[in-house]
């Protein structure tokens, strides 16, 4: 048997248990049931040794788990804000951002460094993912891909300030001047 695709309620037969009819089917096996052993067997959907004799159109392909976790996998890789975790440098720790106007009257914003830093990480994160979207683009050219890189690589420039608060050098944002 050449065709693995047989749907549910197809006719075949099996070289050693005859004539069956497919009631079920994953990624893998068919259901068959075997009219002369009144049972029902799992076969494999790539046994060669079957003939069909009447088919009948799958209404669903079947996927395996292996489909469904890689999928999984995908999504999560481009669509997660699910980040690395990004040590603060030691010397930050416990200690407080604040925000202080000219005007006295305005009162001052104290923000603990960790959100702050967890914020500036988020944000990095988000421009490497818009990275890696430009990157595998289908419609930009290779020119408008690389102008936009060109422009990301300038928000890494500007952000490279807030070095100081990363703990790892490798963590931290490199603009133009700092790739090599």
């Amino acid at each position: 048997m050449s065709d693995y695709n047989l749907g549910i309620g197809s006719r075949i037969e099996h070289p050693k248990y005859g004539k069956g009819i497919i009631v079920d089917m994953d990624a893998e096996f068919y259901s068959i049931w075997f009219k002369d052993g009144g049972s029902t067997r799992g076969i494999a959907r790539d046994y060669s040794g079957m003939t069909v004799i009447e088919k009948t159109s799958v209404d669903v392909v079947p996927i395996t788990l292996d489909d469904i976790k890689q999928a999984i996998r995908e999504v999560v890789d481009e669509k997660s804000d699910l980040q690395e975790i990004v040590p603060l440098a030691n010397r930050w720790n416990e200690g407080i951002l604040i925000i202080k106007s000219a005007d006295a009257s305005i009162q001052a914003k104290e923000i603990p460094i960790e959100i702050f830093f967890h914020k500036i990480v988020m944000l990095r994160d988000r421009l490497r993912v818009l990275e890696q979207n430009i990157n595998s683009h289908k419609v930009l050219t290779d020119e408008e891909k690389v102008d936009l890189q060109q422009y990301i690589t300038r928000i890494y420039g500007s952000l490279t300030t807030f070095n100081i608060l990363f703990k790892n050098t490798i963590d931290q944002f490199k603009g133009a001047g700092g790739e090599k």
